[in-house]
């Protein structure tokens, strides 16, 4: 199998729309993959449902390579978490191929909202309860600011959006008043002062946005979820096929070009090898569950 594969075009499904910092990746590794493997792999985004529409397709598939899926915690951690009948088992009904990496959130905030940093912004939000909007594009999002919210006795109204493409825009246009996101698209924006940033969930500050100051360094206590992002393919693919596929991307992460590319996202990228990546999933749903009980997200 492994020397007649591939002979065609891979497709490699995105659970997001174009524009934010999943998509934007997704591109930062699908051209080289296909270089590597001497075919192109095609990006095709099905945004909806939380991940699980694009999760659905990539589950029916043909499981003969032709069909990835850049699994991110929003279809694979947060969808166990949340549903007491979830459409799938991310652990039992795909296969695993190869870590990509962490992401960086950061909070972005409207000019309008008096606010330089998190402690102003707390601040802000409690002397008008229930009178701010923020928007939420995956699932770290909704966690972390429900997490926030809680921690610090915060009313605000959640606008839900289907990526962090189309919630830019409503930030940028002031209809919602913050927001935490990916700073793919953010980012330019706060250069050209049509947005603030007021702080990072990173562990350390990051070069792409170096004014954000850590939560930790705010006096605020670090979110409990891990953003991550990975490739998967459908259960039962053969076993030659998903080796070579991970060992070509274990080795494209580590070039130059594909590291730097990923900087400027804030994303780390991070190769793993089938049996990692298990161990990790595995890891992940299990933080992901205590940090939705945390947050006071109810299962449905």
């Amino acid at each position: 199998a492994q020397a007649q594969y591939p002979n065609k075009p891979v497709r490699l499904i995105v659970p997001f729309p174009p524009g934010g910092a999943r998509e934007l990746g997704a591109r930062i590794f699908a051209q080289p993959l296909g270089q590597a493997l001497g075919q192109t792999v095609v990006i095709e985004t099905r945004p909806g449902a939380d991940g699980a529409i694009a999760a659905d397709a990539v589950m029916k598939a043909a499981p003969d390579g032709y069909t990835l899926f850049y699994a991110t915690n929003t279809a694979f951690n947060w969808v166990p978490a949340v549903r007491k009948d979830p459409p799938y088992d991310p652990v039992n009904d795909f296969t695993p191929v190869s870590m990509i990496g962490i992401f960086g959130f950061f909070v972005f905030s409207h000019p309008s909202v008096p606010a330089k940093d998190m402690k102003e912004l707390i601040a802000h939000v409690r002397a008008n309860p229930g009178k701010l909007n923020y928007g939420s594009g995956n699932s770290t999002a909704m966690v972390s600011t429900a997490q926030l919210a809680k921690r610090e006795n915060l009313e605000v109204v959640h606008v839900p959006y289907k990526g962090d493409g189309p919630l830019v825009i409503d930030l940028v246009g002031g209809r919602v008043q913050f927001a935490i996101m990916t700073p793919g698209t953010a980012a330019p924006q706060v250069k050209e002062g049509r947005l603030r940033v007021l702080g990072t969930l990173l562990q350390s500050r990051n070069q792409l946005l170096p004014e954000a100051q850590t939560m930790q360094e705010q006096g605020l206590a670090p979110m409990s979820v891990t953003p991550w992002g990975a490739v998967f393919g459908p259960k039962g693919m053969p076993r030659d096929v998903t080796e070579r596929l991970s060992r070509e991307l274990q080795a494209l992460l580590k070039r130059p070009e594909v590291r730097e590319g990923f900087g400027k996202l804030a994303f780390e990228p991070r190769g793993s090898t089938r049996e990692e990546l298990t161990t990790f999933l595995k890891e992940q749903i299990a933080q992901w569950r205590r940090a939705v009980v945390d947050a006071g997200i109810k299962v449905e």
